[in-house]
């Protein structure tokens, strides 16, 4: 494992978001490895799934899919790139908050695993 290139990092962030923002799936997800997982407090509500993680890049499309539909205005705002060893965490701006998102990375340069963290809705 090495640290993650900065120059890397904020290209991976920009194309995301853009990603996002556009609402293009299949452009999101050109950034996941086949057995990816997702961990997210919003698998639970949406996916109905306990365990709070999505497993493979079929079910994380299903997902996701599934929450654009609810959110067709989603858009998000990055506020910060931070790199770690083989990660990266953004923290974005979403319609109810901030958010902020681990992504570990294989060698080939795909998220493997995410974990998202969100801010405490009153």
């Amino acid at each position: 494992m090495h640290m993650m290139e900065p120059k890397l990092a904020r290209a991976f962030a920009t194309e995301w978001i853009a990603a996002w923002n556009a609402h293009d799936l299949d452009r999101v997800l050109e950034h996941y490895t086949e057995d990816v997982e997702l961990t997210s407090p919003y698998v639970t509500r949406i996916a109905g799934e306990p365990s709070g993680t999505v497993s493979g890049k079929s079910a994380l499309r299903a997902y996701w899919a599934k929450a654009l539909a609810m959110l067709p205005d989603l858009q998000f705002t990055l506020r910060e790139v931070l790199t770690g060893v083989a990660t990266v965490t953004l923290v974005y701006r979403r319609h109810r908050g901030t958010v902020a998102e681990t992504f570990r990375f294989d060698d080939a340069g795909h998220v493997r695993a995410a974990t998202a963290c969100y801010e405490i809705e009153d």
